[in-house]
């Protein structure tokens, strides 16, 4: 529910519901799925990127990381960094020269992990309820 914005109340069946239907859209597209993973703990989080998604605006190839969870009890672990870093490194790898993603506003901890890693506001998505 980390991905659900304040400024919208959104029921856990309907966010599955899209959940599951972002990852159908993804595993049929080309992507890159990292899984983070312990011997000890089992998964901790995954990243899920696009390869062959371009910007909508510019039309420039990019990855665009469309889902990316770490499991709360593995947070502030670094294994959002490490899943990050794997992301990005298959986007080199694909000579992909920018690396998108989309973050709530609220979502402080993952906003702080972007920005430290280098991502900046490109666009911003305003939302009012009617």
């Amino acid at each position: 529910m980390d991905s659900v914005s304040a400024a919208r109340s959104a029921p856990l069946p309907m966010v599955e519901a899209n959940f599951d239907r972002l990852a159908d859209y993804a595993f049929d597209s080309s992507h890159v799925l990292v899984i983070a993973e312990s011997e000890l703990d089992g998964p901790l989080g995954f990243a899920l990127m696009l390869d062959a998604l371009p910007d909508e605006v510019s039309g420039l190839a990019q990855g665009f990381i469309a889902y990316m969870a770490v499991e709360p009890d593995a947070r502030r672990r670094g294994v959002a960094n490490a899943l990050l870093a794997a992301a990005e490194t298959a986007a080199r790898e694909r000579r992909l020269p920018h690396v998108a993603l989309m973050v709530t506003e609220d979502n402080t901890a993952a906003r702080e992990l972007y920005a430290a890693a280098g991502y900046v506001t490109e666009r911003r998505l305003l939302c009012k309820t009617l």
